[in-house]
């Protein structure tokens, strides 16, 4: 009966949760090493069900960094690295693009559908929904330096996401752009996310990793910071508190603030309905980052 109760009290806690983001956008960002267990994923995703079910409209943004270089060591390819990111030459692409567009994005919309929800991948190989330019680093004398096939995005088809949410159908997004002349672009996944949460200002964006959220001391975990403002996460980028892995997920969740975005979310995808408790309770497990 105590069991019972306390699921009872569990839906009651989630209730005003649902009542507001029911019909709300929320752009789950999905990486990290959770990506390389089936059984994590699956469980994820499972989530994201659930919160279709009760009248959000999720989107999904997804990486898989770990499976590209899986990819590349079996095709004996020896990653360059130009100050300190990756070279995408055209064999690096074609690998990244057939990891993330032809299995891991046909995957998730997959698993999504054997939960009984409608989802549809969109991806360089389909319907691409992201538009890019080269980008480049920039050098000495500002000259500009060149890491290869990457892009910065330009545009995105925010009415094509916004029709799909509305038609109760979760879109599934991998990072590979189209640039102006139908070429191809890698795109870094953060990245893609806080983009697409700001073109259709998503009420919130969840980047679900596979890190505690965000701690003042990295191996500390009585460090750990439930919440931040603006101000704390400049001041502890200079501090260099957040370091080069976090860097684009807290810079995705401050372009998703900037365009309206009500919060954004640093969560550990390795801890069971972490995407459920975050959003349905009132503690949450991971960082919540606050205009």
């Amino acid at each position: 009966m105590q069991e019972a109760i306390g699921k009872a009290a569990t839906l009651i806690e989630a209730l005003p949760y649902i009542r507001e983001y029911y019909e709300k956008i929320v752009v789950v960002k999905l990486g990290g090493s959770v990506m390389d267990d089936p059984d994590a994923e699956r469980e994820l995703l499972r989530d994201v069900v659930f919160m279709n079910y009760v009248g959000m409209q999720p989107i999904i943004v997804h990486g898989g960094g770990n499976e590209i270089s899986r990819a590349m060591d079996e095709a004996g390819l020896e990653p360059n690295f130009v100050q300190g990111l990756r070279y995408t030459d055209e064999r690096t692409l074609a690998i990244a693009e057939r990891i993330l567009c032809g299995r891991i994005n046909k995957r998730i919309v997959e698993t999504l559908k054997s939960f009984g929800v409608e989802a549809i991948g969109l991806n360089s190989l389909t319907s691409c929904v992201l538009f890019a330019e080269r980008t480049y680093l920039e050098g000495p004398d500002n000259r500009r330096i060149d890491i290869g096939l990457v892009g910065k995005i330009e545009r995105v088809s925010k009415k094509v996401l916004q029709l799909l949410c509305k038609a109760d159908t979760i879109p599934v997004i991998a990072p590979i752009a189209l640039d102006a002349s139908g070429g191809k672009l890698n795109v870094n996944a953060d990245t893609v996310a806080g983009v697409v949460a700001a073109a259709v200002k998503a009420e919130k964006l969840v980047m679900v990793s596979d890190t505690h959220g965000i701690r003042t001391k990295r191996d500390d975990p009585e460090s750990f910071r439930p919440s931040l403002n603006r101000q704390e996460i400049a001041e502890f980028m200079g501090q260099g508190i957040i370091g080069k892995g976090m860097i684009p997920k807290v810079e995705a969740c401050i372009q998703a603030l900037d365009a309206g975005s009500r919060k954004a979310h640093i969560i550990d995808g390795r801890i069971t309905h972490s995407l459920l408790l975050e959003i349905f309770t009132d503690k949450g497990v991971g960082t919540q980052i606050l205009p």
